[in-house]
């Protein structure tokens, strides 16, 4: 079932993504054209702190024009080891440090068209230090209870996929 490529045309190169487009041969020997998106990938950092809560940043997306409450996250830099970009984004976004940091899941946001890869972390055990923030970001550090977050997801302001996937994660666990 793969789909070799006949023909690759660069459409973009950008400091995040490239976009490229390729002529592919399909299984039954029909030809389609994919619009693909490269990308270096992702971490996200589940934080939960000393007294079960959960820590999330606030910030403006300007994709789709609004405040987004997320878990702290970050994209890799070329060659960067995901675990050091999660202590790095980490320490950047919140100003903590973790004694245990552990993957708990990877995943593809959006397979049809994007090599994005988000592997995502929980960090426990927090030491507190200064907040490093890249100079176009600007954020708020939250902190809410297992409750207020459930609230939060059922009231539709936690919308983001990486922070949604992760939330679940932390609830099953909590069943274990």
């Amino acid at each position: 079932m793969e789909e070799k490529t006949i023909e690759r045309e660069v459409i973009y190169q950008g400091k995040i993504f490239d976009v490229e487009k390729h002529v592919v041969s399909l299984p039954n020997g029909n030809t389609s054209v994919r619009e693909l998106v490269y990308h270096n990938g992702a971490v996200a950092v589940l934080v939960i702190d000393e007294s079960d809560n959960i820590v999330m940043v606030e910030q403006y997306r300007k994709a789709f024009e609004s405040m987004s409450l997320e878990i702290p996250a970050g994209k890799l830099e070329k060659g960067e080891d995901p675990v050091a970009s999660a202590e790095r984004e980490l320490a950047e976004e919140t100003g903590y440090s973790a004694e245990s940091l552990e993957k708990i899941f990877s995943f593809y946001g959006a397979p049809g068209f994007c090599s994005e890869r988000v592997d995502v972390f929980v960090a426990k055990g927090l030491s507190a230090g200064e907040m490093n923030l890249d100079e176009d970001e600007f954020l708020n550090v939250k902190r809410y209870s297992f409750d207020e977050v459930v609230d939060l997801l059922d009231r539709g302001i936690i919308t983001d996929a990486k922070t949604i996937m992760a939330i679940q994660w932390w609830q099953l666990s909590r069943l274990k």
